[in-house]
Order: structure tokens, then C-alpha cells, then sequence
């Protein structure tokens, strides 16, 4: 039977959980508080989001704040060459202590090699040691890659679908598109997450899903438009992405466009309805699911 943990009792599981993928990945995963570090760590930043002719996404000096006041704020270094940073700060989810995870990003040289993973165990097992329970984050649930990350590597939950979150970007990934994100929660010392740490997560079936009555809400059609099929209802939803939203953003701006209107509709219709994603496929599929289910 699967028993959750408090906090204080994941936390050492979450240690060493943190320092088996660190070292499987080849990595050292450090909190850095000096301003010459962090001020490498906010360059990576600019440079995983083509943002270096730019103001930079997060500087140094806030950086240096964050870490100062008790946020968290952690570096991956391949070698002594930092190639992976993540930053969150302290925040309340319905009134209890949480850290808000802000920022993650891994050199383009270098990703593929489980240092997002490596990053987000350091930093999970960081708020357990604190007695924090949750992290949360918002991302483009568009980016199929980072769903697939979020949801069945980490076993985080989507519960809440915001429209334009931060308005408009300048940096090459975001622009031309408005802010959408998803609201993720990842409850740290929960069996799912607790067994995730330490094992890759496993697809949803969608044939089986679909034979026990999944609705297809929202899928690609033969030329890669979004097609809505079906309003939500039932106990379980399925929802489509494409393959590479920012590719599409450049190639096909009227068509990425017609996506973000699209999953504004699906996800975040369904999300409102009580509905939580809580699985995806490594072919773009979200699976959601009544919440309480």
C-alpha cells in the first residue's frame, strides 16, 4: 500500500534520490550565493532563450537577493562549466509555505542528458530538508517536450490554466505568441513522486484509454491544424500538441497561432471544469482526469 510522507520524512529519500541522478548525469549540483557565479548563471539564462540582445531574463543582482533572503538558487557544473541553473523563491499555496520554481535552464549543448532532472531533484530535496511539501511552476503547455518532462518524468499535476500570463515577451522562444501558461503542482513526498525520483515514468496507453472511453477533445489534424473534436465531458480527456511549437512559431506563425486559441479552449475549458492533467505521452497527448479520481 502506498503511503504518503510528511515532508521531514521524504526528505532524506529525497537526498539521496538527488544525489544518484546528479552523479548518474555526471554533474555537480550546487546552491551558489556569490554575485561572479550568479552572474554566470544569468548569462545561461539569456543564452538558452536566445535573449542575449536583450535585457536579461533575471539579473545577477535579483539573483543575489533571492539567494540572500532564503530562496533557492542552484547551479548544475560539468567539468566546472556551468551548463544547468534553476531558481525559485519562497511563496504561500492556500496558505502554506511553498517554493515557487521560476527559472530552469540547461545549456542547448548539453541537453538530453537528464540535468533538468538532476536540477529538480537538488531542488526537491532542498524544500523537503525545509519542511516545504510543494513546488510549484507555471510553462507553455504548448511545448510538448517540457509536458512530457513536468508531468510523467517528475509527476507533477497541471491544475490551473492562465491567458497571457506575463503579457509580451521579447525573447526568440516566446515572441510573436501570447504568455499562456499552466499552473503545476508537484507534491514532493507523494508515492508518485517519491517512486519518479528514482525510475523513468511510464505512458499513459492510449488504446486502452481510449477503448474505456476517453473523449478526444482536441488533436492534429492531417496537416498539423488543431481540431477540436469534442466539448470535455467524462471521466477522462485526451488533448493534443504538436510537435515543436517553436518551430511552428516560425514557420507557420497563423497556425501556431490557431494552436495557442485552441488548447486556450481545450486545456484551459477543461482545467476550469475540475479537471487535472496528471499524465502525457511522449506523442503529445495530455491525459486528464476528473480531480478527486
Amino acid at each position: 500500500m502506498s503511503i504518503d510522507l510528511t515532508p521531514l520524512q521524504g526528505a532524506d529519500q529525497a537526498a539521496e534520490a538527488a544525489a544518484d541522478a546528479a552523479r548518474d548525469a555526471g554533474l555537480v549540483v550546487t546552491e551558489v550565493d556569490d554575485i561572479a557565479t550568479l552572474a554566470r548563471a544569468a548569462h545561461l539564462m539569456d543564452v538558452v532563450w536566445s535573449n542575449t540582445d536583450q535585457p536579461p531574463l533575471i539579473s545577477p543582482s535579483t539573483l543575489k537577493a533571492l539567494a540572500h533572503s532564503g530562496g533557492y538558487v542552484a547551479v548544475a557544473s560539468l567539468d566546472g562549466e556551468i551548463i544547468g541553473a534553476l531558481v525559485g523563491f519562497l511563496g504561500l499555496l492556500d496558505g502554506t509555505t511553498q517554493l515557487h520554481s521560476h527559472i530552469l535552464g540547461v545549456s542547448p549543448a548539453v541537453q538530453g542528458r537528464s540535468i533538468g532532472f538532476a536540477l529538480k531533484q537538488h531542488q526537491r530535496a532542498w524544500a523537503l530538508a525545509r519542511d516545504i511539501g510543494t513546488i510549484t511552476w507555471t510553462f507553455d503547455a504548448l511545448v510538448r517536450r517540457n509536458a512530457f518532462f513536468n508531468v510523467t518524468k517528475l509527476g507533477a499535476s497541471i491544475t490551473g490554466y492562465y491567458e497571457n500570463f506575463y503579457g509580451e515577451m521579447a525573447d526568440a522562444v516566446n515572441a510573436g505568441d501570447e504568455s499562456d501558461r499552466v499552473f503545476v503542482q508537484w507534491d514532493l513526498a507523494s508515492p508518485a513522486v517519491t517512486e519518479l525520483s528514482r525510475r523513468n515514468g511510464l505512458e499513459p496507453d492510449l488504446e486502452v484509454l481510449r477503448k474505456e472511453g476517453a473523449v478526444v477533445v482536441l488533436a492534429a489534424g492531417d496537416d498539423a491544424e488543431p481540431l477540436a473534436l469534442e466539448q470535455p465531458s467524462g471521466d477522462t480527456l485526451l488533448i493534443q500538441v504538436p510537435d515543436d511549437i517553436v518551430g511552428l512559431r516560425e514557420r507557420d506563425p497563423s497556425r501556431a497561432r490557431a494552436w495557442r486559441l485552441a488548447l486556450r479552449g481545450a486545456l484551459g475549458g477543461a482545467l476550469a471544469d475540475g479537471y487535472i492533467a496528471s499524465s502525457m505521452s511522449r506523442s503529445g497527448w495530455y491525459v486528464l482526469s476528473r480531480r478527486g479520481r
